[in-house]
């Protein structure tokens, strides 16, 4: 379509608008495709807009002092797509669904204090050797060193006791075997 068509009562009519997609249609969906990174659906749906611009200002279209329209359906689809742009930058990044399954999933207070609760109660089964060594090792962070020390014992005897109690643990809290290796 070139500047010099008719536009019946100053608006352009469906015909007119397919011809003006299939002259220019290809050539703008280029340009915009390469604007949107490959995203085919954003760059059509700025086609698209483009073309409801042109409708919107059939003034653009009639204008005698160019050959072609094609150089304002460029000018305006690279607007589009600028602002197309800027707009999608100054909201957060949208998130697909892929992206929600992968997520990782705190657990919450409840599940954690239930946890705390078991692991309580899993200890009061040990020997009171076993429980002196992993109290001091794991719930206090002593070291094997200090752990030693502070029982008068060896520090093997330490990583032997702590060693057990772990897999004493794992037998009475089955459930919790994974989150204790």
């Amino acid at each position: 379509m070139t500047a010099g068509t008719t536009l019946m009562n100053g608006t352009t009519a469906e015909h007119e608008l397919a011809a003006l997609q299939r002259e220019h249609g290809r050539p703008l969906f280029a340009l915009l495709l390469r604007l949107c990174d490959g995203d085919r659906q954003r760059a059509e749906d700025l086609v698209q807009e483009t073309l409801v611009r042109a409708w919107q200002h059939p003034e653009a279209l009639r204008a005698e002092n160019f050959d072609s329209v094609r150089p304002w359906l460029l000018t305006v689809g690279r607007r589009l797509a600028i602002d197309a742009r800027r707009a999608r930058q100054a909201r957060p990044a949208e998130v697909g669904d892929a992206v929600l399954e992968n997520a990782r999933v705190a657990s919450d207070h409840a599940e954690r204090a239930a946890a705390a609760l078991d692991v309580r109660e899993a200890v009061k089964t040990l020997t009171p050797e076993h429980r002196d060594v992993l109290v001091l090792v794991y719930f206090q962070g002593a070291s094997v060193a200090e752990a030693a020390t502070a029982l008068g014992i060896p520090p093997g005897t330490v990583k032997s006791r702590a060693y057990y109690a772990l897999r004493a643990l794992r037998r009475v809290l089955p459930g919790y075997a994974s989150d204790m290796r």
